[in-house]
């Protein structure tokens, strides 16, 4: 499939996304799908994980873009490819292009992790890096494409991208025949696009419901607008969904095929994230935990049998560190207190006592004595304690004053 001005684009059908499966038959995996227990009982059906963070390059970036360069004639292979991404993307046009044997270059942030920089490298790419954001290396690469005659990858506005993405949906198919309801994340529009052709086209029953992160959430107002609306400074952790304006193409099947689009905020992805890890044994970034978080967020608005498709698990282990941390942090498993206390001998040994008592486990203390707010005899504390929960946080709250002390936050 090739195409050579937007206005050209025939829509796509059924037919586009198998033509992508056969070609993807040996290159891409056909990812696991994995029950939910958990979530399973949150919702009152049975909810299934499409597992797309377990495919090579660790998302679903290959599938669309493996057919979008396979499809390039000779002439343009000769002149290599580039594209512009944080990271998932970038992994998938790399070992594509290795796979095809072409050339690529992609620009990625100068802020880019750097094991998503040193995979793509691993991959075969060459990296370049430019700019502090996105949109700024998107720019780059569609110069450097202008000047060298190499093909511009776009991560979602072009059909061979979106018919190679929507091979997850016949997967789906196959996997769940029962499914009644796809929930999966969206930042351009490339992933849900295909899915919904895939599945609409032979199920059209099939609910599908795509998730976006509230501070970055461009579909709710375009398709409310009839037509592609940017957003100004998209803000959210999940950079796989952070997106500022639809794609022309999926826009257009999205707003003909996809049911519904919810969004989520930072404390549902990362106790979505949080959920992956500790009950499914999954690895996941935020984009790729977004569908997660919607059914936490309103378990009780999805039909059974529920797929959610875990998108990606590109994470970078600082930033999984961060997220994790906050997870906790909103399920009420850590607790940051500040009190008062007599600065005498013992008086934090007597402190540490209390929260022994009440079982909260102490992972960090700052004492000040200096701070001129300080009466001569007092001293500020401040505790992160690690807890079992909103219930036992309230517990520790409760045991503090009942022992006299003064908690100021």
């Amino acid at each position: 499939m090739s195409y050579s001005t937007a206005d050209s684009w025939p829509p796509l059908t059924l037919d586009d996304v198998r033509g992508a499966q056969k070609m993807l038959t040996g290159v891409a995996r056909v990812t696991a799908m994995e029950g939910s227990r958990h979530l399973s009982q949150l919702v009152g059906a049975p909810v299934h994980l499409k597992c797309e963070n377990l495919q090579r390059t660790g998302s679903f970036k290959l599938r669309g873009g493996y057919v979008r360069i396979a499809g390039l004639l000779p002439e343009q292979r000769a002149a290599g490819v580039v594209a512009a991404s944080a990271g998932n993307h970038a992994q998938g046009v790399a070992l594509a292009s290795s796979l095809l044997g072409l050339h690529s270059t992609v620009f990625m942030p100068k802020g880019a992790p750097l094991p998503k920089i040193s995979a793509t490298q691993d991959y075969g790419a060459e990296v370049r890096l430019h700019g502090q954001v996105v949109d700024e290396t998107l720019a780059a690469a569609q110069e450097y494409a202008a000047e060298t005659g190499a093909v511009f990858i776009h991560p979602f506005d072009h059909p061979d991208i979106i018919a190679g993405q929507g091979t997850v949906g016949l997967e789906i198919l196959e996997q769940c025949p029962e499914v009644r309801t796809i929930v999966v994340g969206i930042g351009g529009g490339g992933l849900a696009a295909g899915i919904a052709i895939a599945v609409k086209s032979l199920r059209p029953d099939v609910r599908i419901v795509g998730v976006q992160a509230a501070g970055a959430a461009a579909y709710p107002p375009s398709l409310a607008a009839g037509h592609p609306v940017a957003v100004d400074n998209p803000v959210t952790m999940a950079d796989g969904i952070k997106v500022g304006r639809p794609g022309d193409v999926p826009f257009r099947i999205i707003g003909d095929l996809v049911d519904e689009v919810r969004t989520v905020s930072e404390d549902e992805l990362a106790t979505a994230l949080l959920l992956c890890l500790e009950r499914a044994k999954l690895v996941v970034e935020p984009a790729g935990a977004s569908p997660v978080a919607a059914l936490l967020s309103d378990p009780g608005a999805f039909e059974g049998p529920v797929v959610a498709v875990l998108s990606g698990g590109n994470v970078d282990p600082v930033l999984l560190e961060r997220v994790l941390r906050h997870g906790m942090a909103a399920q009420g498993r850590y607790l940051a207190v500040r009190l008062r206390l007599t600065d005498r001998p013992g008086a934090l040994a007597t402190l540490l006592g209390v929260l022994s008592v009440v079982d909260a486990n102490v992972l960090d203390v700052s004492h000040v004595r200096t701070d001129p707010r300080l009466g001569l005899t007092e001293a500020e504390v401040e505790l992160h304690l690690e807890t079992k929960g909103r219930a036992h946080c309230v517990e520790v709250g409760h045991a503090l004053r009942e022992a006299g002390y003064t908690v100021i936050g």
